[in-house]
């Protein structure tokens, strides 16, 4: 599994909102690396009968409809279409259409979409729903991605055995 584009963050970082985006994108990196080496059948495998819509590959599916919802959305105000509307939450739904290559191309693209979406920004500005700050976004989006990253743990290692950080 390569993790070579990871960079912990600053251990003496003093900007809030830097350190969580520092944060944000090495659990963005770890994710994308849990997906290294699996072919579309492991990618798609959903080992868990009571989860049966849990799959590596909809994580990265979900976690890209989370930056998209919470940060672009609800933080900067962007006149975007939530990839997570429907009741069941479709964000986890694979199409026939996607594969690692596309599904890790789609989230990589909203990365840079949630930068924009953050730049000029300071941890105390109210979100454009205004209901919440831009810290309580930031630090949602890491928790939220921090948890699928132990779902994605977990699913790397049912798929070939692989473990590791």
């Amino acid at each position: 599994m390569s993790t070579d584009s990871r960079r912990w963050p600053d251990p003496h970082a003093t900007d809030e909102l830097r350190l969580q985006r520092e944060f944000l994108d090495f659990l963005r990196r770890t994710a994308v690396a849990k997906l290294d080496g699996l072919d579309l059948a492991l990618a798609t495998a959903a080992p868990m009968p009571t989860s049966p819509r849990m799959t590596a590959l909809g994580v990265i599916k979900h976690l890209t409809a989370v930056e998209r919802y919470w940060i672009s959305i609800a933080c900067a105000g962007a006149e975007l279409p939530s990839l997570w509307a429907g009741d069941p939450d479709p964000s986890w739904d694979l199409s026939e259409s996607d594969s690692p290559a596309s599904v890790i191309a789609a989230y990589e693209a909203e990365w840079a979409r949630s930068a924009a979406a953050l730049d000029g920004k300071r941890a105390d500005d109210v979100a454009a729903d205004g209901e919440r700050t831009v810290r309580w976004v930031l630090a949602h989006v890491v928790q939220e991605t921090a948890r699928h990253v132990g779902h994605l743990d977990f699913l790397r290692e049912l798929a070939d055995g692989e473990v590791g950080e």
